[in-house]
């Protein structure tokens, strides 16, 4: 090409290529390791028993969402998703074309609190899912449970870039490499559903199952306690087994007839209600409350976020009105109502009192922890069992592999719209003259990644799940857990940190979700295709929602036990000094540029 011509995106990509690259961000496998121990921590004692509830709720109100993404992209296909939907519609309108410039502001500066915080959240927790795997094949010099922060820092680096590569070189890889991983991915989280259940069905009430011991080793005898409840250890340091009358081995037996147990808060000396696990199938399935709900809902954000990220790819889509719209509604079904509510459905029937909530509190990934479990009953052996655990392990990390690579090329074209457009600064908007790809945005996204994720995981075991001092006192000696653990009274006064970067993701998605609603109420109203259900009561619908949504996390820890209040205002903080820079950025780039903040005519514009 003409050394004075910029390159340009070509049209790769049909209605399979698009629908892959939202499903690998969407990606279940991956979210059910990463959230479950979330989901168990926050709202803790009793709010994990709404889990799966929640997830349908959440379900509903991205499908709002998700349509009006849909009909935004048939009328506006192009790069740059919501940030270039807001343009277009506030450009099409007789009276409100003036706030264009400042409505696609809003909605792209809003949005990286979302593009630019979520690479780095699932960066963060790749750390700990590879952290886990580690302890579990180097148990002498790795603690499955809590991974080395020190490895967990040192891989966040080399995996941001490593991502960022892939997403370097072009959107036909990444449209390959997510496929791929759709399917893996899949097939494992049915493998271990349907395994999960199945030990569940196979292990009636008093039946003789299987649980871990502290180390994390799947056993089938009850360990013997002393006198503080601690496990006793012989002196070659091996866990003592409780006897039976007659001098055997004491067996485990599974119970499901008290899920709910009270126990004394060591803090505050009171005693404490607790959620464990779930009697039967229907208690899974049932709301409990609509507290707990909600609470669910809310997290349950950040593992169906995903379907929206298709549609900054129009520029690549060979027919973009008519793939676009079906590959954002197909993603969202095809993980959403059929993936996630299934496997949600299979860890929560498996819970029992040999692996219960509480367990899942304390563990980097409590669903590797109950693969363990039914890989040791399927298999026969407990190395089996471990060698089960760590397949579906390697499929969890290709997923995560895609679903960081999705929201990386994502954020990336979001940046490179805004580049593009002189309103963040323009070498943001220019493609590798060979790769045709935004490189410069992309390395900038992937150095931001690695510190978000250091943010995310630093602080994990803090909060809530702050680790107990004979917790901390077992781990490994060594170079790798020299640095980066807490007291547990220092830890318990520290906010969590993956929950706040994960409410910070949280907070721009429910913006971002609001504004497009609100985005796709103007893009209709004077066009000719304007439908009252899909252009104004499902919009008004999601906007409604996913407002409800930012404020109960606002007000919720002041109404139910177990909700902190520390981290969703220190997300909130983030949130408004992030809209604060935005306002001076704004103000400033358009007086020192010489731009008008309102648009001064109304271009003609197709529709």
């Amino acid at each position: 090409m003409s050394s004075n011509e910029k390159p340009t995106t070509r049209a790769t990509l049909g209605l399979t290529g698009l629908t892959s690259n939202a499903m690998a961000l969407i990606a279940p496998g991956a979210f059910l390791w990463l959230t479950f121990f979330i989901q168990s921590a926050y709202g803790a004692p009793m709010a994990a028993q709404g889990m799966w509830f929640g997830i349908l709720a959440a379900l509903l109100l991205c499908l709002a969402t998700a349509i009006a993404y849909a009909e935004l992209s048939k009328l506006y296909p192009g790069a740059g998703s919501s940030y270039f939907f807001a343009e277009q519609a506030f450009l099409s309108k007789s009276k409100a074309f003036k706030f264009a410039r400042i409505a696609k502001f809003i909605v792209g500066w809003a949005s990286h609190l979302y593009y630019w915080v979520y690479p780095g959240l699932m960066v963060g927790v790749t750390a700990l899912v590879v952290g886990y795997v580690l302890g579990q094949v180097w148990p002498d010099t790795f603690n499955p449970a809590v991974p080395s922060p020190l490895f967990m820092i040192g891989f966040s680096v080399l995996f941001s870039f490593g991502v960022a590569y892939i997403c370097f070189r072009g959107v036909s890889g990444t449209t390959a490499v997510n496929a791929a991983i759709n399917v893996i991915q899949i097939a494992a989280l049915v493998v271990f559903s349907v395994i999960a259940i199945g030990y569940r069905l196979n292990h009636p009430q008093g039946a003789p199952g299987i649980t871990l011991d502290p180390n994390g080793a799947a056993i089938t005898s009850v360990i013997a306690t002393d006198k503080d409840g601690a496990p006793v250890k012989d002196a070659q340091g091996n866990f003592v087994f409780a006897k039976t009358p007659d001098g055997k081995d004491q067996p485990f037996l599974v119970d499901y007839s008290q899920p709910v147990q009270t126990s004394t808060d060591a803090t505050t000396k009171e005693s404490v209600t607790k959620f464990q696990y779930h009697p039967t199938a229907s208690s899974v399935v049932s709301p409990h409350s609509f507290s707990f709900v909600v609470i669910q809902a809310c997290i349950a954000i950040l593992i169906l976020v995903g379907f929206e990220s298709v549609t900054a790819m129009g520029e690549e889509a060979k027919n973009a009105k008519r793939d676009i719209p079906r590959a954002v509604i197909l993603s969202l079904l095809i993980q959403g109502l059929v993936c996630y509510l299934i496997e949600y459905f299979a860890a929560n029937y498996f819970l029992h009192n040999g692996y219960q909530v509480s367990n899942a509190l304390g563990s980097a990934a409590p669903v590797g922890d109950m693969m363990i479990i039914a890989g040791t009953w399927l298999f026969g052996s407990a190395a089996a069992g471990k060698a089960f655990m760590l397949v579906q392990a390697f499929t969890v990390f290709l997923a995560l592999i895609g679903t960081t690579l999705s929201c990386m090329a994502t954020g990336a074209r979001v940046t490179y719209a805004m580049g593009r457009d002189a309103e963040v600064p323009e070498h943001f908007g220019l493609l590798h003259g060979e790769k045709l790809t935004p490189h410069r945005t992309i390395w900038t996204l992937a150095t931001i990644s690695v510190f978000v994720a250091i943010a995310s995981i630093f602080f994990n075991f803090c909060g809530p799940a702050a680790l107990a001092d004979d917790v901390i006192k077992s781990l490994p000696h060594n170079f790798w857990y020299s640095f980066g653990i807490f007291s547990h009274d220092l830890a318990a006064s520290i906010p969590q940190s993956l929950v706040v970067v994960t409410l910070v993701s949280n907070f721009g998605t429910f913006l971002l979700y609001m504004m497009t609603c609100v985005v796709a109420i103007v893009a209709f109203r004077e066009h000719h295709t304007f439908n009252g259900f899909k252009h104004v009561f499902i919009p008004v619908f999601g906007v409604l929602a996913n407002l409800c949504c930012m404020l109960f996390y606002l007000v919720g820890p002041f109404m139910v036990a177990g909700m902190s209040p520390k981290e969703p205002y220190v997300a909130l903080g983030i949130v408004v000094l992030w809209g604060i820079y935005g306002l001076i950025y704004f103000t400033r780039s358009s007086a020192r540029k010489g731009r008008p903040v309102f648009v001064a005519e109304a271009p003609k514009v197709k529709v």
